[in-house]
């Protein structure tokens, strides 16, 4: 069985699917079994792995079991996934001793946050058992649609991709490169001086050749200093520039995914791979760069020392090795605890984003001191695995520390035992003491590569599945076509159906099938979680529809490119953002050239150009963060305007004017009615007064369309629609 880290807090359900695969000889992409497990930022359930792994070609088996109980059948359904902690899931992968000696049974754990861990039969069930003593095991046995089936593999993403962004600084490089060359052939000179200054200036009593070996060293310290100098600010220039060009590739391509990508991610997951860009752009940059040279100093300074000495040479070889060596061993206990801290650090963000989101829910519930907590709880689990990286960096570090003083005891020993035995001059000895502290810092270097060279296969394999991921934009989408007065305008819905998370949960929205007539005003209401909101999400291609089709004047949706369909949307969500910049540039998002007459115009139509009148500042006052300093009513008239700018042929409205007094509302539904003619509108409202003069109202009803018709046919029919507004309009029953 493979082992299948999970790149974000989420992924462990997805995770443990991929290594059962992998346990039956099949390696499946991440990506692809996120989609089949229907993850949410929530995580996935138990339901939505064992659906995922029907599709693959399992035969599942669900069970809540006792202890004893699964030992009694342990032999028979390895490796099965555990429900573990009540927040998380593993992967059983087997039951028995885990070395000849051992006494005892230990479970085999593999956890896609920790690794392979073995448990005994304690540990164990404190993790898997519930509070009645049972847990939750899902079987899974391979039938033959998993045998026959290839599976989308894993795509990775090869450092070759992001060597391709140097491409562009290959002078300033190559100047690097010559500089540190010219570094390593001017330490290569020292220890010959030193042995000169040595044997032949100090021991023939030679002022003047002396004063010109101290000239000689003094010049080159001045020539290597100069080098440092140059060599680091051109790689301050190249990294700078090259950390730009990779995080801005990477955010293109992130804006370029599809919103479903988004729902199963935190904000701390991103944050995350920000620093992982940093991360691969400083192991290229200067890792990289700085441990090639220190390799060749270092073969240059081995090949000078063979010349000294052979012996010596192989004390130093094979302690060096030896060190090395030990490093190496603590490399894959460190990398489970990098993963392990990559998820803390991630929760730690994303706990200190809410406590700063919601600091005003907080003081008006008096919830400060629950979410401190949790913010403590965070740190202490940090703290923990810090911890432990900090006692593995001592003990490795000792280790190599040891050898290395060792080694270099050993050399002084014996090239002491030389120099009174005749056989080796005084100044050689102190070259070779040079020598072997020159060489001594390649091989830090190395270790630190190495470590380097961890992390950034790390964030590689983190960085994959975002490159990997198939872009919302398609080369065989085509332009959206606009309505032209023909007879088949408008937006058709034929048995449209959609569910959030999978095959056996609620459906959302249930066979609808509806008519959006073009150039007219359709509402459409309903009670709260009766598909409104999700409808609207589906006719902007947020998403798409897992039964039925939609179709915009005959040209199917999902042949239309989403941006070309949203490029001709107007849209206030419910949950509309307000950007932190100027109240000019969050009306006019979608041109780099502000039409000033248009920005007025919409402002007025939004009845808010007043308001931004009475500012100093007027157009150009900047907006905090999030809308903050602004009403709720003033945030929905802004969004309003920049619905308005756009001046598209689809309006769509999601509780547009909730937040607004009845002054302001009548004024805006007002200003709108001219601006709505000839366009296509979709609103969304529970006010009367917001739906009641639309041409077509549609009344939703637990994902279902129960109604159609305008305002007075509803009212006369008493059914649905009247008992949504029989209080405000006081008819009675």
């Amino acid at each position: 069985m493979k082992l299948i880290r999970q790149y974000d807090k989420m992924d462990c359900g997805p995770s443990c699917l991929g290594m059962v695969a992998s346990h039956y000889g099949k390696e499946i992409s991440l990506n692809y079994l996120r989609e089949k497990c229907y993850i949410t930022k929530e995580g996935v359930s138990l339901l939505g792995i064992d659906e995922a792994s029907k599709k693959l070609g399992f035969e599942t088996f669900s069970a809540t079991l006792g202890l004893q109980e699964l030992k009694d059948i342990d032999n028979l359904n390895y490796p099965c996934i555990l429900h573990w902690n009540n927040n998380h899931f593993v992967v059983l992968k087997e039951h028995k001793r885990p070395h000849l000696l051992a006494r005892k049974k230990k479970w085999q754990i593999a956890d896609p946050a920790h690794g392979f861990v073995n448990l005994n039969d304690e540990k164990f069930s404190k993790s898997w058992l519930g509070e009645n003593g049972k847990g939750v095991a899902l079987f899974l046995k391979p039938q033959n649609k998993f045998v026959n089936t290839e599976f989308k593999k894993p795509e990775k993403i090869s450092l070759k991709y992001f060597i391709d962004f140097f491409k562009s600084h290959k002078k300033k490089l190559v100047f690097v490169f010559v500089l540190m060359l010219l570094g390593s052939l001017i330490n290569m000179v020292f220890p010959f001086l030193t042995q000169y200054l040595i044997d032949k200036g100090i021991d023939k009593k030679d002022v003047n050749y002396i004063e010109y070996i101290l000239f000689s060293q003094l010049s080159l310290y001045l020539g290597v200093i100069v080098i440092e100098i140059f060599r680091n600010w051109s790689l301050l220039v190249v990294g700078t520039k090259i950390s730009i060009k990779i995080i801005s590739e990477f955010l293109l391509k992130t804006l370029d995914l599809p919103l479903k990508f988004f729902d199963s991610k935190l904000i701390g997951d991103f944050q995350q791979r920000i620093q992982d860009n940093d991360r691969i752009e400083y192991f290229l940059t200067s890792q990289s760069i700085t441990t090639f040279f220190s390799m060749i100093t270092f073969s240059v300074f081995f090949g000078v020392l063979a010349y000294y000495n052979i012996t010596i040479l192989l004390i130093y070889t094979s302690l060096t090795l030896l060190s090395v060596l030990w490093s190496h061993y603590f490399l894959k206990k460190r990398k489970i605890l990098d993963y392990n801290r990559f998820i803390e650090n991630s929760n730690n963000q994303e706990t200190i984003y809410e406590i700063l989101n919601g600091v005003t829910e907080m003081k008006l519930n008096s919830f400060e001191e629950y979410k401190c907590n949790q913010w403590k709880t965070v740190q202490d689990r940090l703290f923990n695995i810090n911890l432990k990286i900090l006692r593995l960096d001592q003990i490795q570090s000792s280790g190599f520390t040891f050898i290395n003083h060792v080694k270099n005891i050993l050399v002084s020993f014996y090239t002491a035992i030389l120099v009174v035995n005749g056989d080796m001059t005084l100044g050689v000895l102190l070259s070779i003491s040079y020598i072997i502290g020159m060489m001594n810092s390649p091989v830090d270097q190395l270790i630190n590569f190495i470590r380097s060279l961890q992390d950034a296969k790390l964030s590689l394999s983190r960085l994959n599945e975002v490159q990997n991921e198939d872009p919302e934009e398609k080369e065989s989408y085509s332009e959206l076509k606009l309505s032209n007065n023909g007879t088949n305008t408008g937006v058709k819905l034929s048995n449209v159906s959609f569910q959030y998370e999978g095959p056996r949960s609620p459906f959302v929205l249930n066979n609808i099938d509806l008519y959006i007539p073009d150039g007219k005003v359709t509402a459409i209401v309903g009670a709260s979680g009766s598909g409104k909101t999700t409808l609207m999400k589906l006719l902007l291609r947020f998403y798409n529809s897992i039964g039925g089709h939609i179709s915009y004047n005959d040209q199917n949706i999902l042949n239309i490119s989403p941006r070309s369909l949203r490029k001709h949307c107007g849209v206030v969500m419910q949950d509309g953002f307000i950007f932190s910049d100027t109240i000019k540039r969050n009306i006019a998002t979608s041109d780099e050239e502000i039409d000033y007459e248009r920005l007025r115009e919409a402002a007025k139509i939004a009845n808010i150009d007043e308001y931004i009148d009475s500012l100093a500042q007027g157009y150009d006052t900047k907006i905090g963060a999030s809308g903050s300093g602004l009403s709720g009513g003033q945030k929905q008239r802004i969004l309003i305007a920049r619905a308005v700018y756009k001046n598209p042929h689809y309006m769509f409205f999601d509780e547009a004017t909730s937040a607004l007094d009845a002054e302001n509302e009548k004024k805006i539904h007002d200003n709108l009615f001219n601006f709505f003619k000839g366009r296509t509108v979709v609103i969304i409202a529970h006010r009367l007064s917001t739906v009641k003069h639309a041409d077509q109202i549609v009344v939703l009803k637990k994902g279902k369309v129960s109604e159609v018709g305008s305002h007075d046919e509803l009212v006369g029919k008493k059914g649905d629609y009247f008992s949504l507004v029989k209080n405000q309009l006081e008819l009675g029953s």
